[in-house]
């Protein structure tokens, strides 16, 4: 028998990011759901309680998946918890009025899987107040899992263990029907030549770069900024940064910043 081709990559890549969580028992299940697909990345950033991997609740939950635990880190940071990361997916119930595209966990998984070359992180809030807005702006994309809308509401394990599947499902499957943000209809092969997706830090580095260029040339009041740079940065998640991208864009920002001052 044939078996389907496997994405390892994705596999070994992908990182479960986990923000402000509130309850052990719930990275415990994390854990567990990660290690039940085949992934073992798990990342925390700045839990609500101490030692939060070794917590006895956590430790329970996870139910054979301690070594993921184990494995784990605890960040103070988001820029810390990206590291090396050119993909960030953020996972929302809610809709936001500027936040970057909307795809379902199927059209992420199935895209991951189609680009190795992408080092992705799914990103997921805090069981009460889920992802603040400026954490969803620093993603690609905002996966939003299509429930019931009469009660749409998934505990944090419950929908880690949906786009876990997803990823599985996508890898083993070799993701044959990729879904592009680029070029959503097509295959990625067909818009030529790719270069390397800027990574998190690049593309926050040129958030803060072209906002303070706005601001010297006078485009962006940074008194009364209203919504320019939420508007900005959805519309370049919409693209898919590559690192040259990137640099032409910083490029630019260095260069009206020069001319207005010469």
């Amino acid at each position: 028998m044939n078996l389907p081709p496997i994405n390892t990559n994705l596999f070994k890549q992908l990182r479960f990011i986990l923000v402000e969580t509130s309850r052990a028992g719930n990275i415990g299940a994390v854990a567990r759901a990660m290690k039940t697909m085949g992934f073992s990345d798990l990342v925390l950033v700045t839990p609500r309680f101490e030692h939060a991997l070794q917590d006895p609740e956590a430790v329970a939950f996870a139910s054979g998946a301690g070594d993921i635990l184990a494995g784990a880190r605890v960040v103070g940071s988001m820029a810390e918890a990206l590291d090396g990361i050119n993909f960030a997916a953020a996972v929302s119930a809610r809709l936001r009025e500027y936040s970057p595209p909307v795809l379902t966990p199927r059209q992420v998984a199935e895209q991951l899987s189609a680009q190795p070359e992408l080092r992705a992180a799914l990103v997921f809030g805090n069981e009460r107040f889920g992802l603040p807005n400026d954490i969803v702006e620093k993603c690609n994309v905002l996966i939003n899992i299509p429930a019931n809308p009469d009660y749409s509401s998934l505990n944090l394990s419950q929908a880690a263990q949906v786009l876990a599947y997803e990823c599985r499902m996508a890898a083993l499957d070799g993701a044959p029907r990729a879904m592009n943000v680029r070029q959503p209809a097509g295959d990625a092969n067909e818009i030529g030549f790719q270069g390397e997706a800027a990574s998190a830090a690049q593309i926050e580095g040129m958030y803060q770069h072209l906002e303070q260029s706005l601001v010297e040339i006078g485009f962006l009041d940074a008194s009364n900024p209203r919504k320019l740079m939420p508007r900005l940065k959805r519309m370049f998640a919409r693209a898919q940064l590559e690192q040259e991208e990137v640099n032409i864009l910083r490029g630019i920002a260095r260069h009206m910043v020069g001319k207005r001052r010469d």
